[in-house]
């Protein structure tokens, strides 16, 4: 019986061998299992904050699949589109599950990003030779705010519409081309069905594939020349007879089996939220949007979802609405520069001077504090304390090739440290 049972075995694992080899002959599926996982070599002293990014691949697809079955009984009408998504809350079935996961993943998408980024910053993952790895990523921060600020508009709440005319008609104080620019965008003279059908579109076809390509770019720069680490060492430097880093280890099963503690801690507070608090007190779901949009009845306070504020506040924060505009893009812009704006030849954030962690700490907070002053109504106190944090974030950057230029730093080691 024991016989039959082995040579079972052994049948099945041929077949499945042989339709491996199959495959490969047609498609290269092993050698991109090898190149990209068992056979990538990753520094050996990874620590917390490199959960982030795969985080956001979790994120990723969790927003891809509950998107898809939202889809499915949501109306992109203006007259249809509110009453559909409370037919997706109350009727269908564990509809109101899938809505919320999909608008708490938005902000947890958001959340994972920041910190991912905050993590490069830190270690230096934006520097030589992981400068077009930034860009990458830098422009899938770009797909996901256009990405968020579509979806935004689709449940055609009080905020969603109110939110979006705003935003929109940023694009109108652009000399020259921007009335003409607001209305291409918009499809009409103001916010209507026609605005929302092609948001739909983009927020469900267009933006999501250019995410998906921008992902795949990422990935594929960011193993062509390697993960940096909390040392910033390269590891490609010092290898054995095989050729494999002396300070690398394989990705899979070390990597794979430790990011799924991280993930199955990130998914209980993703379910917390879920059934405890979906709305997060008005931040995740803002109570106005439980309000059909009305053209006739203006918020008494428009404020856009918590992680577009910092860059809102910046807004705020130049009388001239020109001049708001044209910070708050480049607000964004300058984080494109950076790899060329830091002159120091150190990456970790651990043998860099203490001008620079002042510095990098200070834009965090100045960050955080415009996020909150986004949110805020617009005082005399708030709007100064606004245009106070503008100038720390701005300083960071524009500072940034004279400071670290001289940089007193720490000895870098030879290898990564690491105790285990």
């Amino acid at each position: 019986m024991k016989h039959s049972k082995a040579s079972a075995s052994q049948y099945t694992g041929g077949r499945l061998a042989a339709f491996g080899n199959w495959i490969d002959d047609r498609f290269p599926m092993s050698k991109m299992w090898r190149e990209h996982v068992s056979e990538y070599y990753a520094p050996k002293n990874f620590n917390f904050w490199y959960y982030f990014g795969v985080l956001s691949m979790v994120v990723l697809v969790i927003q891809i699949v509950t998107g898809i079955f939202l889809t499915m009984n949501y109306k992109p009408s203006s007259a249809e589109a509110f009453a559909s998504v409370e037919y997706i809350m109350r009727d269908v079935e564990w509809g109101w599950l899938i809505r919320y996961m999909h608008s708490t993943g938005a902000s947890m998408f958001f959340i994972v990003v920041y910190l991912h980024m905050f993590r490069g910053l830190m270690y230096g993952s934006f520097k030589k030779p992981r400068e077009l790895l930034w860009v990458f990523g830098m422009l899938i921060y770009v797909a996901l705010m256009a990405e968020a600020f579509m979806g935004y508009l689709l449940p055609w709440g009080q905020m969603s519409y109110w939110g979006a005319q705003v935003i929109v008609s940023l694009f109108g104080a652009i000399p020259v081309v921007g009335e003409g620019l607001a209305e291409w965008i918009r499809g009409d003279f103001y916010i209507s069905d026609i605005t929302l059908n092609r948001f739909f579109a983009l927020h469900v076809v267009a933006v999501p594939l250019v995410l998906i390509m921008l992902v795949v770019a990422h990935i594929l720069a960011l193993h062509e020349v390697g993960s940096n680490n909390p040392d910033g060492v390269d590891i490609k430097k010092l290898k054995d007879e095989d050729g494999i880093p002396l300070d690398g280890i394989a990705f899979h099963p070390y990597y794979t089996t430790k990011d799924l503690v991280g993930i199955t801690v990130f998914l209980a507070i993703f379910a917390a939220i879920i059934f405890f608090a979906p709305e997060m007190g008005g931040y995740f779901l803002e109570h106005a949007n439980f309000e059909p949009a009305d053209p006739l009845k203006t918020p008494e306070h428009i404020a856009p979802v918590w992680y577009f504020t910092p860059f809102y506040a910046i807004l705020r924060a130049i009388p001239n609405k020109l001049g708001g505009v044209v910070l708050m893009g480049m607000a964004i812009v300058v984080l494109f520069l950076l790899p060329w704006l830091d002159k120091c030849s150190v990456r970790s954030i651990r043998y860099r001077s203490t001008t620079f962690k002042v510095a990098l700490f200070s834009f965090a907070i100045s960050f955080v504090a415009l996020g909150w002053l986004g949110l805020q109504k617009p005082t005399s106190t708030y709007t100064w304390l606004s245009r106070f944090f503008t100038l720390v974030y701005f300083a960071f950057f524009i500072l940034m090739p004279f400071y670290t230029r001289n940089e007193k730093t720490k000895p870098v080691p030879d290898r990564v440290t690491y105790h285990g």
